[in-house]
């Protein structure tokens, strides 16, 4: 249940970690996060793609069978989705990028919260193990979405953190 928290958070702290020891690109959270967030996006991705029974995540079957009934196509929109976090991961990589990446992902997010809800309410297995509950699935989308509108809104500056002003 919290396996993509965690394919999150791991990363995350790892490349703050990378940052504290003088490798520039990791020197905030923010950046960390967000990378954090591309790693989780890449392994969550590729279940899209993947068959069911290859092993301890989730595959293609799985995920068509959170769309919920009133998705036309649901094998297409379950690759569709999955085309889109991978672009949205790489998008988070570059700083030029980050908005556009952080503002598509937060509107992804938002429209997968459905097959969430569905997933939760219909009590759709994952490999055969327990659907994740309802209580679960909502907030960790919320934070989801939360860390993509985090990649869209300007980075404050250094200036501006110390000054406590505006972004520059």
């Amino acid at each position: 249940m919290f396996g993509t928290l965690m394919l999150l958070a791991v990363p995350a702290v790892l490349f703050r970690l990378i940052g504290a020891f003088g490798v520039g690109r990791f020197a905030t959270w923010r950046v960390s996060v967000l990378h954090g967030l591309a790693v989780m996006l890449v392994f969550t991705a590729s279940a899209h793609f993947v068959p069911s029974a290859l092993g301890p995540v989730p595959g293609h079957h799985d995920l068509v069978a959170m769309v919920p009934p009133i998705v036309p196509l649901p094998r297409l929109a379950v690759y569709a989705t999955g085309v889109l976090e991978l672009l949205g991961a790489a998008g988070l990589v570059r700083q030029a990028t980050r908005p556009a990446a952080g503002l598509g992902l937060a509107a992804l997010f938002v429209l997968m919260l459905p097959a969430n809800i569905h997933a939760a309410v219909e009590r759709v297995p994952f490999n055969g193990e327990p659907a994740t509950p309802l209580w679960f699935r909502v907030p960790e989308q919320v934070l989801f979405i939360g860390i993509a509108l985090w990649a869209y809104a300007p980075a404050r500056t250094t200036a501006a953190r110390r000054s406590g002003g505006a972004p520059a």
